[in-house]
């Protein structure tokens, strides 16, 4: 963190400076001077400015913690049109664009906010402002596939800053996101959520934020400094932590028929028993769900209340969505009742013309999309959750495809309110209502309800793409405030198929112990010995015992600071670049330091302690070592995942 040198709350003196190509006539050169002369008298700008000239096809607005790179064709010398108002002024270049930039109210104390508004003046005017990685580490923004951390490390084109679900689109942007990035000198940057906008990544060059092509867009965000510590999180003012059991087995035995689901559920509770893990949830996934909530199965409530329930001694979470296949009993009743243009999305009619629903695809079916902006088909929605829910005796509701924006997708015209993330935004909202217990698939403006958030699968290998964006993902959505989430199964489920390598399960299920919930998409005995069954026993009883305790604390610090849970180690090291980018270590609040192994076959690591004057304890010799030192070739046998208590 960078301490502010002067008193905030005003406009800074800046100076505009611009480099004149050499003139040899003399009027041209008298010309030159003037106008040198003119721009450093003026008294306006924003954390000392200045205009450098570039090449023909770029300039830099620098400034004292960061950079803005500002395409533009041989732009002519701007033109102040405030320059009589202190708290504001503005340039602008004759047919192209305006920029104006105003002081804004602080968010925090030691904060400064300047407001950033590029507006065009033609419509085939492109704004793009790029802020460079050189010797800046930022964090936040959008999850990706492959989640580094810090962002310097991620490479991707131009596209719309939307939720978008990486199975079906890779190179796209995850589930949760916001229009928020920080950066390691304390600059924040922050764009509204009704801009119309596409960001890219140059890995270790620059990001760069930008208005959709011939739209004539404006440009607007706000850029912050500040003197303090500046990871707060955008928004943290959830009131219950949401209890959520710990560990979940996932579901995945026949699903022909609700009496055969019933038996697989029952078979998967004993084995679990006979292995001695009978606690935590067994989770159904939305075709098993789909088969039980069929209207001949659903037991009447007297039959219900006799009947025992489906996986007891452990709880059932079950998992719906948004979205009804064209084929579906839900969606035909739908037609035949004249209600499909009201409860599901469908494209503007033409004047005179009918509504029709906007079809897509989800999990390889062409289905119809819930509107709900519709209040008659989003109450039906949560009604029918409700009931489901208690019918089946489930404690938990998984709500999948929450993410992405189906307008968008297909280049139709959205409605105002579902315009960029709109319909995960209100989505969200809706399904909070129906109590603890209700997870989600994705995160927009949303960390400050009581929701979990379901993290993408990843792949069952030691890529960015499988267990080494584990760590990075868990610090990204800590920073932006979703702290309670539930990490992709051990092992990883993005491949389809149970893993297979003994050595990863461990290495991955070392990390899962430390995370808000456990879970597995196929139990410790399909592919590994009994040593990794007892490891996992062990790994259970851990996080019950020792890693919940933790949440609870630093959950009320959350909730009243805004502190994330999950921490990166400069955290506690504001000050070191070597802290910057280290992403396979993160703490838990202040205390508790976690470094796993996350590369195939070894055992030993490099561990960076932060802190400065702090002392760390191995939990697993007792050693004690100073903070600020990086322990070189430390032993992490199979069986041990470093953990140091502060």
């Amino acid at each position: 963190t960078m301490p502010l040198s002067r008193r905030t709350g005003q406009i800074p003196e800046s100076t505009w400076t611009l480099g004149f190509r050499e003139m040899t006539e003399p009027w041209k050169g008298a010309v030159g001077c003037l106008g040198v002369a003119v721009f450093f008298a003026m008294t306006i700008g924003i954390i000392s400015w200045q205009a450098l000239e570039q090449s023909p096809e770029e300039w830099v607005l620098r400034g004292r913690d960061a950079g803005m790179l500002v395409p533009a064709a041989e732009p002519p010398p701007p033109r102040d049109h405030c320059w009589h108002d202190g708290g504001q002024f503005c340039y602008s270049w004759e047919e192209d664009a305006e920029l104006r930039l105003s002081l804004e109210p602080p968010a925090a104390p030691g904060t400064e906010c300047y407001g950033v508004r590029w507006t065009p003046l033609r419509p085939d005017v492109t704004l793009k402002d790029c802020f460079s990685m050189a010797n800046v580490s930022w964090y936040g923004g959008p999850s990706i596939r492959a989640q580094r951390w810090p962002l310097n490390g991620a490479e991707s084109p131009a596209q719309p800053l939307v939720s978008g679900n990486l199975g079906t689109n890779p190179d796209g942007f995850g589930p949760v996101l916001e229009r928020y990035f920080l950066g390691s000198t304390g600059v924040t940057v922050t764009v509204a959520p009704d801009v119309p906008l596409l960001l890219s990544l140059e890995s270790h060059r620059h990001f760069c934020l930008e208005t959709p092509a011939g739209r004539a867009e404006a440009l607007h965000y706000q850029l912050c400094v500040s003197a303090d510590h500046p990871a707060r999180c955008p928004e943290h003012l959830t009131k219950d932590f949401p209890p959520r059991r710990s560990p979940i087995w996932r579901y995945h035995g026949p699903e022909g028929s609700a009496a055969k689901i019933r038996r697989g559920l029952r078979s998967l509770v004993r084995r679990l028993k006979r292995h001695r893990l009978q606690e935590g949830v067994v989770a159904l996934g939305e075709r098993g769900t789909a088969v039980l909530a069929a209207a001949d199965h659903v037991p009447s409530e007297r039959r219900r209340r006799q009947a025992p329930a489906l996986v007891a001694p452990l709880e059932l979470s079950i998992t719906l969505s948004p979205y009804a296949g064209v084929a579906s009993p839900l969606f035909l009743r739908s037609l035949s009742s004249g209600e499909a243009a009201g409860y599901w999305l469908s494209r503007q009619p033409r004047p005179g013309g009918s509504s029709i629903p906007l079809l897509t695809t989800w999990k390889g079916q062409l289905c119809a999309r819930l509107n709900i902006t519709s209040e008659a088909a989003l109450g039906w929605f949560l009604s029918r959750a409700r009931r489901l829910r208690q019918a089946l005796g489930a404690t938990y509701v998984v709500f999948e495809g929450v993410e992405g924006n189906s307008f968008l997708e297909q280049d139709v015209p959205a409605p105002t309110e579902l315009a960029c993330d709109g319909y995960t935004e209100v989505l969200a909202a809706a399904l909070a209502t129906l109590g603890n217990g209700t997870v989600i698939s994705a995160g927009i403006r949303s960390s400050h309800l009581p929701l979990f958030v379901q993290m993408s699968p990843l792949r069952s290998d030691w890529s960015h793409a499988g267990l080494k964006g584990l760590i990075p993902s868990v610090l990204h959505y800590s920073l932006l405030g979703y702290n309670f989430f539930i990490p992709d199964a051990i092992g990883g489920s993005g491949d389809g198929a149970p893993p297979g390598d003994p050595e990863l399960f461990v290495r991955w299920l070392q990390i899962v112990t430390f995370l808000p919930v456990m879970a597995f998409g196929s139990p410790p005995w399909i592919c590994c010995d009994t040593w990794v069954l007892n490891l996992t026993r062990q790994c259970i009883q851990r996080h019950r015992d020792f890693v919940v305790p933790l949440l609870l604390k630093y959950s009320e610090e959350w909730q009243s600071l805004g502190y994330p849970i999950f921490r990166p180690t400069w955290w506690l090291s504001p000050t070191d670049p070597a802290a910057f980018t280290i992403e396979d270590e993160f703490l838990i609040g202040d205390e508790v330091l976690v470094a796993p192994i996350t590369e195939k076959g070894q055992t030993w690591r490099d561990i960076y302690l932060p802190g400065e004057g702090h002392l760390w304890l191995d939990t697993n010799t007792a050693r004690v070592f100073d903070g600020g030192t990086t322990l070189r070739n430390y032993s992490a046998s199979l069986a041990e995942v470093p953990v140091f208590i502060k």
